[in-house]
Order: structure tokens, then sequence, then C-alpha cells
């Protein structure tokens, strides 16, 4: 090289180290380079072209649609997929894991959004599991060590877990942040966080943020996935929008706006976030629950839905929200009550019964309540009402494929046939499945316990568009969410539960967030 050239190169670098310098930074150590990666699966083109970079020490969100393929550069990353062309290298070194253990071994570890802890083992062994310490002498499992080890990282998030308690006998949220626990005890350099707030409440999102902080101060680099916009304006440095399989960006994220932000993801700009309603109520009550009591839970709870009427129910974690709605669709049975649809008495022993009764339940958890991950989606589309495919106990498959080609349409599931395994798709498209099975045969009630979980804005935007037309349709609908701006955005009128009571209802001008967290804190 030239000594002219030579001098550019210098001249460069120091320009370079000055704007660091004048931002009151340091030069950025990238620990992970993700180049022109592509992917593609029988009939989609999963990845296109994608490259992504991440520095020591920072945040970097990465958002994007479902489907948009944040979760499959991921597990590009993790060694889950392999790549069809392009390099993914760490710290400088060309790498290509076949599985996700050499992963971890190399410094990268995942908060799964789906809960991957062992329900039937207790909390220090989800924590410590294939990583158990011995003693010296007689190569024994140290439990004492392990309990240890295990209530210093719980007293780093400030909980206060019970180590030896039984993970199923854990709240959602508990498992969330024990997931959390566990991938920071693996010492990282790289924490992939997918979801990671997405069952905790809203109190417990500060001490979680508080330890990112500090991983960052340590070094730790963390991508941040998530649809939730306002944490990643709290906490993130840089972020990357995926759209389409493309990399459409990167941001500091100082210099992008929320609404730009969103106009990335989707491609357009979303005028507004909760459609309008144009119609009606009814007068009648498509569904009363009265005094419906549960031993050890409920007592003497009544509620009533209007046709055509969206009732919101919040309230904290542990409010009963989703017991109750269990309860009313027969999953857990009541001692007594009265339920009646379209005004008369009906008998609800079980789900079976509430189905004949016209009343569906999406639940909370899509992967573990809501969907046969290992079965096809026109299996599932069908499973609710199998009967209406059936002609002398024999499917009558062409109708069923009709049927449930129907909904995908309706519905604009993206998926690469009608024979592609749920467990495949993306998780806004699993929930559209779910939400299909129950309108293949349209219920008067529908029952939708956190609709939008884990799932981004313009799928968000497309489910309460959806909502608004069933209602004004005659359904009613009840919508359980944590989401106080959604709740207030969605219901015609809601109620706030407290200890397993409904502590107040609110509708028109007396619904504020701070009016709902008086009741949803101590009724």
């Amino acid at each position: 090289m030239s000594t002219q050239g030579i001098r550019t190169k210098i001249t460069g670098l120091f320009f370079l180290m000055l704007k660091f310098a004048m931002r009151g930074g340091a030069m950025p150590n990238t620990v992970l380079r993700m180049k022109n990666i592509v992917k593609n699966f029988p009939g989609v083109k999963a990845l296109n072209d994608v490259s992504f970079e991440l520095h020591e020490g920072e945040v970097h969100a990465l958002v994007g649609e479902n489907g948009a393929g944040k979760s499959t550069l991921m597990k590009l990353l993790l060694g889950m997929y392999q790549p069809d062309s392009g390099i993914i290298e760490l710290k400088g070194k060309q790498v290509n894991f076949d599985n996700p253990s050499k992963a971890l071994k190399n410094g990268i570890s995942m908060i799964h959004q789906e809960l991957m802890a062992l329900p039937e083992m207790n909390v220090w062994e989800n924590v410590w599991i294939g990583r158990e310490d011995t003693h010296t002498i007689f190569k024994i499992t140290n439990r004492s060590a392990m309990r240890k080890k295990t209530k210093q990282l719980l007293g780093r998030f400030g909980l206060s877990l019970d180590v030896n308690k039984r993970v199923g006998d854990l709240s959602v949220a508990e498992i969330q942040m024990l997931e959390i626990v566990r991938a920071v005890s693996y010492s990282s350099d790289i924490i992939i966080m997918d979801e990671p707030t997405s069952a905790i409440e809203e109190k417990e999102v500060k001490p979680f943020f508080e330890i990112i902080r500090k991983l960052k101060s340590e070094g730790v680099a963390i991508i941040y996935i998530s649809h939730k916009l306002e944490e990643i304006f709290e906490i993130a440095d840089r972020v990357s929008i995926l759209r389409d399989a493309a990399m459409i960006g990167t941001r500091d994220i100082g210099d992008i706006t929320k609404d730009q932000m969103v106009t990335m993801m989707v491609g357009r700009d979303l005028t507004q976030i909760y459609p309008e309603k144009d119609y009606v109520l009814g007068d009648e009550y498509v569904f009363e629950a009265n005094n419906i009591t549960k031993l050890g839970m409920f007592e003497n709870v009544s509620l009533r839905v209007r046709k055509g009427e969206i009732l919101g129910i919040t309230g904290l974690m542990g409010s009963g929200r989703s017991e109750l709605m269990e309860t009313l669709f027969g999953i857990r049975s009541k001692k007594s009550g009265v339920i009646k649809v379209d005004g008369k008495p009906v008998r609800i022993k079980s789900p079976k019964d509430a189905i004949k009764n016209s009343i569906a339940l999406v639940t909370e958890d899509r992967k573990i309540k809501g969907l046969v991950l290992c079965r096809s989606v026109l299996e599932n589309l069908s499973l609710t009402h199998l009967k209406k495919y059936c002609r002398f106990q024999v499917i009558r498959m062409g109708t069923e494929r009709k049927k449930a080609s129907e909904m995908c349409k309706s519905l604009s599931i993206k998926t690469a046939g009608l024979n592609t395994i749920v467990n495949s798709l993306s998780g806004g498209n699993q929930q559209k499945v779910v939400l299909a099975k129950w309108l293949s045969s349209p219920p008067k009630l529908l029952i939708l316990d956190e609709p939008t979980r884990g799932i981004d804005v313009g799928a968000k935007y497309e489910i309460y568009k959806l909502m608004v037309k069933l209602a004004s349709e005659g359904m009613g609908i009840i919508m359980i969410s944590s989401e106080l701006p959604e709740v207030i955005g969605m219901s015609d009128r809601m109620l706030v539960m407290h200890d397993y009571q409904i502590k107040g209802e609110l509708s028109g001008g007396d619904v504020s967030q701070e009016a709902i967290m008086r009741l949803a804190l101590d009724g």
C-alpha cells in the first residue's frame, strides 16, 4: 500500500474515533456478525440476504411482524438451522454451529418466548439441569451448593421463590422469570431474549431492566426481540427492522420515532391503533353467569355480555381472570351458579358442553392449550368441529379442506399449505390458526385470553379489526388483557378483578389507567 493510502486510512480511523468520542462513547467491539444470510424452506423464502451486527455491551432490538424472519435468524445463530448461504462470525472467527449445545458452549444463550421449564422438577433443578455440581470425592450431586447458587441468582432479580418448589406449581410469570435466571446462569457473552416480558407484570419489568443494564455494564451483548415498542425505546441502544424476510435497516434508538419504526415494520402507515366501531350494542344478553362459586377461588361472581359487545376483563396476574374463564368454559368445575346463553339456562360441566352451547375459548397459552403442535394446519383447523365434516363416521376430506382453505384466506394465515405442521409457523400465524378453528363454526360467545400476546403491531391491528367485525355481526366477546391501552381501546365496557373477585365495572368517561390500577391493586 502507498504512503498516501496509509495516510488516508489513518485519517479515516481518526475521524471515526473522534465521532465516537464526541458521542461520549468508545469504539464498539463487534462480537457478532451475520453476513448476507439466505434461508429457504419449501415454498417460503425465510431470509433474503440478511446482515446483522452486534456490539459488546449493547442491547440490540430486533423487530418485525410475525413471519418477518426474526426467529429464523436466531435459530441459525443457535445452530438449530443451517444457512443456505452467508457466514456467521463470532468475535471475528467464522463459526457454524450444528446444534444449540455448541452455541451455548461458545457463549450464546437464549430466553425463549415459549416457556421451556420442566414442570415436574423443582426450581434449582431447572436452573442447573445438565450442569449439576458434584462432590469432589464421591461424585454425588451437591444439592446444597446448587440451592445456594440458585438463591443468589434469584436474589439478583429480587425474587423470593422457594428453590425447592415444583415448577409446575409456579405461575406463568414466575416461570418466565426462572427462564431469565437460567439464561443468566450460563455467564454468556451473548443472550438472546425473545419476548422476555410477555408473561410478567409491569411492576416486574423495571427490576428486570435493571438486570439488563447490569449485564450491559459487564460487557454482555443482548439481542432483544419484542413487540412492545415502549420497552424497546426504554432499554435498547440500537434497533434492526426485518420485513418480508429482508433487513430494512438498523438505527440508533435516538434516531428513530415509534411511528417511523412501525412504518418500516409493516411497509405502510398505520393511522390508528384501534379500529373504529360503527355498530350499536344489542339490548339482549347473549351470555350470563350468575353467582358462580368455585371452592378456594370464586364466590358468587356474576357477569353479563350483550350481543355485539366487547367486554374487557383486566387485573394483575393471579387475580383469577383466566381461572374464571376456564370455569365458565367447563375446564374447571364450579360448585354452584347458573350460566345462560341467549337467556336460557345451560349445563356446562366440560368444554364439550361449552362448544355444544356455542361458546369458544382462545386460551392464554396457544402452544400448550390451543394447538396440537405436531399436527398439520388442516387437522388443527378441523379439530373443534370434526363431526360436521363426517358422514357415517368417515371424514369428508374435500369438505374439510375447502373449509380450512376458506379460513386460511379469511384470516390471512401465512402457510406453505394445509399440510404444513403448525409448529413450523410463526407465533402470529399460530394464533390465527387458533382463532380460525373456533370461527369455522361461529360461536355466540368468543372468549379471548391475551389474544395479542407475542403478536406484532400489524397482526394486532388485524385481530382488532376481526374482533370489531365479529361484534358488528352480533357475536359477544370477552377479552382478557394485561395491556391497559389495549383493553381500554377495544372494550365497550370492562371489569377489573382482584383476588378472584370482580372489584369494579368501568365504562365511558370512568375509564382510565389510574382507575383500573386502583381497582386491580387493592379493589
